[in-house]
């Protein structure tokens, strides 16, 4: 699942809609101007004789002066034409030079006035959930411009509380609901420890409740840890390897994988370093590995590999099973998406967990990808931001959860 990168640029701008239109008003306006200087220079050579006076009748003796009149007339309509030519000439010259021009100073002046949209555009960008206390607080007169910023900051303003509104509810939620799941649990352990003799049906009863109560508590945690993600709840970032998480989830969960009579594979990379929160990339390596070997084939296998390519540090976990409807498989990180219960003969979950897992990853700026494998199976696949590896040589501080009550202890 890629993060949001922006969107793509438009193929024309506002800024160069107003370029071109700016260029047409001026090539429009000074081929009217070329025009009607060029008609009232050829209006301005015609003579006419003036009005009250008749043409000149010849006389003997001044043939040869009249003659020479004729020629200095034509000599002065040749070079007439010659300059209404070289007008015309010097006008088309000068429009093709002004026409570059005023693009160019429609291209300046479209800048100027679109610079404080691009402004909005830029701040409205880095804005998101994680800093939603930011405004534009856009300067300058009261107009359409500094009113449109106005709008988007009171819009800001009301997802910021609808965002604490949110979180007030999940972290009140996860009290009130914490309080009656410890006290039925409680009093299931002290009804079956009484020392009078239990009947086997309340006994039945007890372990069905617990395991029920079990599943609400997980799901719970579920709720939070989804609700912390998407909320970009990740105080306290460090480095993390990858490597270390993977291995010691394997190990958490070295009983289901022997009950299913399952084959890991593991290829762990001590350079697979990022950096984060270390209880949400410890839920999210979790969740992936427990989908791995919930919805897997018994006597089936599992795959991992973490490394560090060009995208940074990599998890990759692969599983056995039917071939899956890749349609259906780039919708699994949908909350309570789940394929079919009978390609694993399993319905355990409530289809939270790669929902989280997509969730830890956008967190954390970086990608997750589900592919249905075409001999069976899935494959996912989590790149994360690399992280230098510490020069101590170090390991890496990883979220360590608090061991289990023991069994019938009060919680």
């Amino acid at each position: 699942m890629s993060k949001p990168r922006g969107s793509a640029p438009p193929t024309r701008t506002v800024r160069q809609r107003f370029t071109i239109l700016y260029a047409v008003l001026f090539l429009l306006s000074g081929s009217g101007l070329l025009a009607l200087t060029n008609l009232l220079a050829g209006a301005s050579s015609v003579t006419q004789p003036v009005p009250g006076q008749t043409p000149p009748v010849p006389r003997p003796g001044l043939d040869r002066a009249q003659e020479r009149v004729h020629q200095l007339e034509a000599q002065l309509s040749d070079l007439q034409a010659v300059q209404s030519h070289r007008l015309l000439v010097g006008s088309v010259i000068a429009l093709v030079v002004m026409a570059g021009i005023s693009f160019l100073l429609g291209r300046a002046v479209a800048g100027r006035v679109l610079r404080p949209l691009r402004t909005i555009t830029a701040a409205t960008r880095r804005i998101s959930a994680e800093n939603l206390h930011e405004r534009l607080a856009v300067p300058g007169p009261a107009d359409e411009v500094k009113d449109l910023a106005d709008t988007i900051d009171g819009l800001l303003e009301r997802l910021e509380a609808s965002f604490a509104a949110q979180r007030r509810f999940v972290a009140n939620a996860s009290h009130e609901l914490r309080t009656p799941l410890t006290t039925m649990r409680a009093s299931l352990d002290v009804a079956v420890a009484k020392p009078v003799p239990v009947p086997a049906q309340t006994l039945a009863l007890a372990d069905r409740l617990r395991t029920e109560l079990d599943r609400v508590d997980s799901l719970l945690e579920g709720f939070l840890d989804l609700a912390r993600a998407q909320h970009g709840e990740l105080h306290g970032r460090v480095p993390v390897a990858l490597g270390t998480l993977v291995s010691e989830s394997l190990a958490a969960r070295a009983a289901d994988i022997a009950e299913r009579d399952l084959t890991v594979e593991a290829h762990v990379q001590d350079a697979a370093w990022t950096r984060g929160s270390p209880p949400l990339l410890s839920r999210m390596v979790n969740n992936v590995i427990d989908n791995a070997v919930v919805h897997n084939r018994r006597g089936g296998s599992i795959r991992l590999a973490t490394g560090t390519g060009n995208d940074g540090a990599r998890l990759v976990v692969e599983t056995d099973g039917p071939v899956l409807d890749p349609e259906q498989v780039a919708r699994l990180t949908e909350p309570f998406r789940r394929l079919a219960a009978d390609r694993t003969g399993s319905e355990t979950g409530a289809g939270l967990g790669l929902s989280i897992v997509a969730a830890v990853v956008g967190a954390h700026d970086g990608d997750l990808a589900l592919h249905a494998r075409p001999e069976g199976g899935l494959r996912v696949t989590v790149s994360l931001p690399p992280e230098p590896a510490p020069e101590d040589g170090s390991r890496a501080t990883v979220f360590s959860p608090p061991e289990p009550a023991p069994e019938g202890a009060a919680t």
